[in-house]
């Protein structure tokens, strides 16, 4: 009669990558070829705005609003109007400039380097990560990682839980609360002393 592990929702960390490394991912694309452009861009998009990896795959050339300086993303049965950050813009546009082809037969914003150039599906924009992170010499990291590191990013900045869950695309606050133990500092203020400690 040995009574179960008890197992509470939401108790890790996320985790995150540290500046370093996300440049790390960075500097491995080669951006003097279309290829490397496109998973800059791609690199770029999933740091900044912590975008799902179905999100990014299904992006479409009229999702961005370039005069607006705006993207619309759509997931999970909703969608969600974000600003569009320089960096991430002008990733996106070095990308249409030079790099994705002129004759791609989908209207989605990121396809294959090969013919037939159709678009790229949540495994192949994954994949884009996880080679990325072992040309870095990062070892295993999965796209979600650059969701969190985004999420942190943005707190770190003075965004508060609230709108965190708006760019993330949160329809609970409950999900988006997870991130509140990222911030180390404040929970230092908030944190009780350990018995018989010093610190």
């Amino acid at each position: 009669a040995v009574p179960g592990v008890a197992s509470w929702r939401l108790s890790g960390l996320p985790k995150r990558l540290e500046p370093w490394q996300v440049q790390r991912l960075f500097d491995g694309c080669d951006r003097g070829t279309a290829t490397g452009r496109r998973d800059f861009a791609i690199l770029t998009l999933l740091s900044r705005l912590g975008l799902r990896v179905g999100e990014v795959a299904g992006l479409s050339l009229e999702d961005i609003e370039w005069r607006a300086g705006e993207i619309v993303v759509r997931g999970k049965g909703r969608w969600n109007r974000l600003p569009l950050p320089a960096d991430v813009g002008a990733a996106i546009a070095a990308y249409f400039h030079d790099g994705r082809p002129e004759r791609a037969e989908d209207r989605t914003v990121f396809v294959r380097a090969v013919v037939p150039h159709r678009a790229m599906g949540r495994s192949a924009i994954g994949q884009v990560v996880a080679v990325a992170a072992g040309r870095a010499g990062l070892g295993e990291i999965n796209a979600h990682r650059l969701r969190h590191t985004a999420a942190s990013a943005m707190l770190a900045a003075g965004a508060d839980l609230v709108e965190v869950g708006q760019v993330l695309g949160h329809s609970q606050l409950q999900t988006t609360a997870i991130y509140a133990k990222c911030d180390r500092e404040t929970l230092r203020r908030i944190a009780r002393r350990w018995p018989g400690s010093t610190a």
